[in-house]
């Protein structure tokens, strides 16, 4: 079964490492310096340089459809056979999103509320971002489920950087 990896930078090599992936997804602020591990070819790498915000904000990008689309078709490529490590600066909003994002993209059968609360068993902190979670909602036509999905689990608990976990796709 292939999985999903979340992580904060602070532990991006540690988690490779340790769940031997092959691609690694990061969404984090233009600027932030991060070394890519000598495993993952750049290829491998998809980088999307982005603001955790749900409104516009000088200074810093917002989440759009551009950002969404690069996730979805950069997963959709990700062959399973190995581990697939998410991250953002604090595994907590970004990267969650994202991944809830990747699992509804990879199992459009599979139930949003089913996902969610997968991932919330897996990570009380999690607190997806609304904006990304609502732009990937239009795109895959899932008419608001996935947006009723997160919310329905709420915000998590409050920390500074996230514990790494693993949400499976099936």
């Amino acid at each position: 079964m292939s999985t999903l990896h979340v992580c904060p930078l602070s532990r991006l090599a540690s988690t490779v490492a340790l769940t031997g992936a092959s691609h690694i997804v990061t969404l984090i602020n233009m600027g932030t310096p991060v070394e890519r591990p000598a495993s993952i070819p750049v290829s491998r790498h998809l980088f999307i340089g982005v603001s955790d915000i749900t409104e516009p904000l000088e200074g810093h990008v917002l989440p759009g459809e551009e950002h969404v689309t690069r996730l979805l078709d950069f997963v959709h490529g990700w062959e399973r056979e190995k581990p697939l490590v998410v991250h953002c600066y604090a595994g907590i909003s970004r990267s969650t999103a994202a991944a809830f994002i990747t699992a509804c993209a990879l199992s459009p059968t599979r139930d949003e509320q089913a996902i969610a609360e997968t991932l919330r068993r897996a990570s009380p902190t999690a607190t997806p971002n609304p904006r990304l979670v609502a732009t990937a909602d239009a795109l895959l036509g899932r008419d608001g489920r996935m947006v009723a999905a997160i919310a329905s689990i709420g915000r998590g608990a409050e920390a500074f950087e996230g514990e790494p976990f693993m949400l499976p796709l099936a």
